[in-house]
């Protein structure tokens, strides 16, 4: 009912639309949100790295676990092999005993290598290959072996790998350069 008064309704805001609210949101909020999501960011990607990191590890340990075990088991390798080379064959040929014998070192011999085998263990022989010292350890430089200069000669100790990373280095004698246009050492004979 109007009474002939012009009532006057007091003006009330117009609710505001999140697009005005976001456009009339103060700087320093967009600085923290900002600020923020680059911490969430970070954050996020030092997590997965950290995941990474964690994984690789985890497969290396579990590759390489057994590299102590394995190097201290090659001794027991060695001693085999050498027991098998110290016997004759002229002589397993004629004890048979002595040969059953051999056969069995041979056959455990065999059995070590492919359970070492089984876990990532190699066995190098470097024998008539290039010195490399990533691999082989040198104990003597033979000459007069007709073998260029840096050729392995002859293995003293068999080296071992573990997957890719060297466990044992091979001993190994390499041929030394002769010196051109020299000439051979003099040799007494006359002794």
């Amino acid at each position: 009912m109007t009474d002939g008064k012009d009532e006057t309704i007091p003006d009330q805001p117009e609710p505001e639309s999140p697009e005005t609210t976001e456009a009339a949101a103060p700087p320093a909020a967009e600085n923290e949100a900002a600020r923020l999501k680059d911490q969430l960011l970070r954050a996020l990607a030092e997590t997965e790295n950290m995941r990474r990191r964690n994984e690789r590890e985890r497969e290396e340990t579990a590759k390489y676990a057994v590299a102590g075990f394995a190097r201290e088991i090659l001794s027991v390798a060695d001693n085999l092999r050498r027991a098998l080379e110290i016997i004759p064959a002229e002589t397993r040929a004629a004890d048979e005993s002595l040969n059953a014998l051999a056969v069995g070192v041979e056959a455990t011999e065999r059995e070590l290598a492919a359970i070492l085998e089984r876990f990532g263990v190699r066995c190098i022989d470097p024998l008539g290959q290039a010195f490399d010292p990533n691999f082989h350890q040198a104990i003597a430089e033979v000459p007069g072996t007709g073998r260029p200069a840096g050729t392995v000669v002859q293995t003293m100790r068999s080296g071992y790998v573990i997957h890719d990373r060297l466990l044992r280095p091979a001993m190994v004698m390499v041929a030394k350069g002769e010196e051109k246009g020299a000439a051979p050492p003099h040799v007494d004979t006359t002794a």
